[in-house]
């Protein structure tokens, strides 16, 4: 069972291996990546906009936000201003929908971009808790051996290894360093 209410790196080791369904499509979580509210990465480091009210709501609930003012990118609440970004899962539900939704690109869910989109997910969804109206997220834990790393596509506090990978798993969105 996972618990949302832990500290955000916890939360996004525990997510690594979690079944995701979003209105009956989804599937494994491979990747993820871990936003503190101290942290000068995350939409919550200057406090609670209109924009972020959602990363101030209950633990195991949904944060969606527009990247580069096209993608729309999944996130779990954690702790009050704290979130981890879904940055790839493995498509094992609602194939042929996500299919449709990409466009039939191969590339279905490798990158939160491409997740938001597979998963048919918009900003309205924001807030949403998992467990209900369409939003399952269950498993998951430390059971596999996980890739660790800077997190990728930001400017800011890039150092920390928050960055978190399934070992071995196809559909990554990026090679994590050797180890």
């Amino acid at each position: 069972m996972l618990i949302f209410d832990q500290e955000i790196t916890g939360l996004a080791r525990d997510l690594i291996g979690a079944r995701l369904l979003v209105r009956g499509v989804g599937g494994t979580v491979l990747e993820t990546e871990a936003y503190g509210r101290d942290d000068p990465a995350s939409h919550s480091f200057r406090g609670l906009t209109a924009r972020n009210a959602a990363m101030f709501g209950p633990a195991g609930s949904v944060y969606v936000y527009l990247s580069y003012g096209c993608h729309l990118c999944l996130n779990v609440v954690g702790r009050p201003g704290e979130a981890v970004l879904i940055r790839a899962i493995r498509p094992e539900f609602g194939i042929e929908a996500m299919r449709e939704r990409r466009g039939g690109a191969g590339l279905l869910a490798a990158g939160p971009g491409r997740v938001g989109q597979a998963l048919g997910i918009g900003l309205s969804d924001g807030g949403t808790l998992f467990g209900a109206e369409g939003f399952a997220l269950e498993g998951g834990g430390r059971a596999t051996e996980l890739l660790v790393g800077p997190r990728i596509g930001i400017t800011r506090a890039v150092e920390r290894p928050w960055r978190f990978g399934m070992a071995g798993a196809p559909g990554l969105s990026h090679p994590f360093p050797a180890r």
